[in-house]
């Protein structure tokens, strides 16, 4: 039986227009693989492959930054679109047959199995380039696994870890069906162990310097992230603070306008990650949602009401990014069209160093003070003169609001959300704050256990 992966890198050669001529080779789908694997160059474009998929509307293109924030609405922003896949997603009862679950689903396995075949092809890799391949591989399959179980699994801080159900774990090339394809779901901290080993042994290989690709920094900064939902402050403000010295070391730095920071056509100098976005390639969910049909946008689906309003202090700058249109207030920071999507920021790790440090009682890098009112001083705020944790984390979610953040923070944080009438409170443990198993993988493999709450 003739084996096939599948690579999907169509509409790549503009994207990454700046990386190797070695990368532009023939656009296709699936190829055999004695073929897609048998020498540098192609193993390389394979790795590109991987990244298509993440870049997609599934994953980094959008949707899971939409998810983060109709999970996490609290009253403060309301879904108002036709499409019923993110109103239930924002309602708290998700169907099993969602097709934007399934979607996610589908794309980051598809995403982790791409890197699972470029770490298998290593030795055909140029040994110059070996280290770094690996550690782009790593980082893409450590990311999925980690936007998985975030959407997928309990939070970590929630009941037993070591016994609660994740995702499968394959670490392994799927290159055809067979029984060994009807895995089980490991447990979240098997998952979570698994995250660490790939983020880590990423940031070792990758260079500070790689096109908008992964590199060091970029992969510090989401180990950063991993250790907040897993609570080791200390390792969280250890990763945030290599972030910011090396990212900042390659003349990263905060945008002294606030909003100069989004809707930018090429990566920014606060951007440590973005999803590159233009007219080959111009997939955007977020902008596709939130924004509106004169910038080139659907009707407004994303609606920002009074309350979020209320979190902002009087003369607070990035109150600017709010504006009035089809009868709604409506945030600007996706308002345009062909712009990047935004992954990871400098502000945020500023943010996590603080955060981190004022719970170690530390000063790593800066003190929390510093750190937070570097953050008040771009958006014209008086600099605190002292800081609680409540503070910080109120600053944390007005400086990252509408980017993706607002759930992960309230599930590590033990915090709750109220549904849209504020009449039923969902704490960060609610089995309606996790995603079901998609119906059809439930079909496909036995072995799988859907979710409470979503039935057998």
């Amino acid at each position: 039986m003739k084996k096939y992966i599948i690579i999907a890198i169509l509409g790549l050669s503009t994207v990454f227009s700046s990386c190797n001529d070695e990368l532009f080779l023939t656009p296709f789908q699936s190829i055999d693989q004695s073929i897609a694997l048998s020498n540098d160059a192609n193993v390389k474009s394979v790795l590109i492959g991987a990244y298509s998929e993440t870049r997609s509307v599934a994953l980094y293109g959008g949707r899971l930054q939409l998810y983060a924030e109709m999970l996490g609405a609290n009253g403060e922003v309301r879904w108002e679109g036709t499409f019923n896949q993110p109103r239930e997603i924002f309602n708290k009862s998700i169907f099993v047959n969602n097709s934007f679950v399934e979607g996610t689903w589908a794309a980051a396995y598809r995403a982790i199995n791409v890197a699972n075949n470029v770490l298998g092809a290593l030795d055909v890799v140029n040994e110059d380039d070996r280290n770094r391949v690996r550690g782009e591989a790593l980082f893409l399959r450590g990311s999925m696994y980690f936007e998985l179980i975030k959407l997928y699994g309990l939070p970590f801080v929630a009941g037993n870890p070591s016994t609660n159900l994740g995702v499968p774990l394959i670490l392994a090339p799927t290159r055809e069906i067979n029984d060994d394809s009807f895995v089980s779901r490991n447990t979240v901290q098997e998952i979570y162990n698994q995250i660490l080993s790939d983020l880590t042994e990423a940031e070792s290989l990758l260079p500070p310097s790689n096109s908008f690709l992964a590199n060091s920094y970029v992969t510090a900064g989401q180990l950063s992230r991993v250790y907040l939902q897993l609570e080791r402050f200390g390792d969280a403000r250890d990763a945030a603070n290599r972030a910011i010295t090396l990212a900042t070391g390659t003349g990263k730095s905060l945008i002294p306008v606030f909003m100069e920071a989004f809707n930018t056509e090429s990566n920014s100098a606060e951007d440590l990650y973005a999803i590159q976005v233009n007219t080959q390639d111009p997939a955007n969910d977020m902008f596709l949602f939130y924004s509106l049909p004169e910038f080139g946008a659907r009707g407004g689906d994303v609606a920002i009401l009074a309350n979020h309003l209320e979190q902002y202090e009087p003369g607070d700058f990035r109150l600017s990014q709010f504006y009035t249109g089809a009868g709604e207030l409506r945030t600007a920071k996706w308002r345009d069209q062909f712009r990047n999507v935004k992954v990871i920021r400098l502000a945020e790790m500023y943010l996590t160093r603080a955060e981190a440090n004022f719970r170690e009682s530390t000063a790593i890098g800066d003190t929390p003070l510093n750190d937070i009112n570097r953050i008040r001083a771009r958006v014209n705020l008086p600099a605190k003169t002292t800081l609680t944790l409540a503070e910080i984390l109120q600053e944390r979610k007005v400086e990252l609001a509408h980017e993706g953040h607002i759930i992960h923070d309230v599930k590590r944080t033990r915090g709750s959300i109220n549904d849209n009438t504020g009449d039923l409170v969902f704490p960060f443990d609610s089995p309606r704050m996790v995603f079901p198993i998609p119906q059809r993988e439930m079909d496909a493999n036995p072995n799988l256990v859907q979710n409470p709450g979503y039935g057998n």
